[in-house]
């Protein structure tokens, strides 16, 4: 390996690596949920659009997340885009620990029994397609059932391990 004039020198793929390289990655904050035998969820900065025909999404969780058992079982999730004014709210779901569906926040049982977050930019209701191995993760794939994007505000992004919002 040889480093170029304007790099430093090249690293050996490892987990630091990654974190490393995407921490320079800003992304939008959504926040996962799903409904067991109690409420779970999560803060997720992977979820992507995957197709419009039929609307598929994805997003990654860790087996090793106490939201995994009950993801791993429903049939149903939520997801919910975030806006810049929900900074504690993304805090509280990737909080390991954390009274996430207690005050303050703001949900309800929605469609599917889902619970469904207050105040965000955006939500889906979606059915579980496929559960996909990817090492210490799943990669979720899910068709869109219904949603409301009519939410006001600008997006929640994360960006070298801080929540932040969009500068004009």
């Amino acid at each position: 390996m040889t480093a170029s004039p304007q790099l430093g020198a090249p690293q050996l793929a490892s987990p630091d690596l990654l974190r490393s390289v995407f921490r320079q990655h800003a992304a939008g904050v959504a926040v996962i949920t799903a409904q067991g035998d109690y409420p779970v969820g999560f803060t997720a900065t992977s979820l992507n659009s995957v197709a419009a025909e039929p609307p598929l999404i994805s997003f990654g969780v860790g087996t090793s997340s106490s939201s995994w058992p009950v993801i791993a079982r429903a049939e149903h999730i939520g997801v919910h885009i975030l806006g810049d004014h929900q900074q504690d709210l993304a805090a509280t779901f990737a909080r390991r620990g954390a009274d996430r569906f207690g005050p303050p926040t703001g949900w309800s049982s929605g469609p599917q029994g889902v619970p469904v977050l207050d105040g965000v930019l955006a939500w889906l209701v979606c059915r579980v397609i496929n559960r996909v191995p990817a090492g210490d993760h799943r990669i979720v794939i899910a068709e869109a059932v219904v949603g409301d994007p009519a939410g006001a505000g600008r997006p929640l992004l994360y960006h070298q391990g801080r929540f932040n919002g969009l500068k004009d």
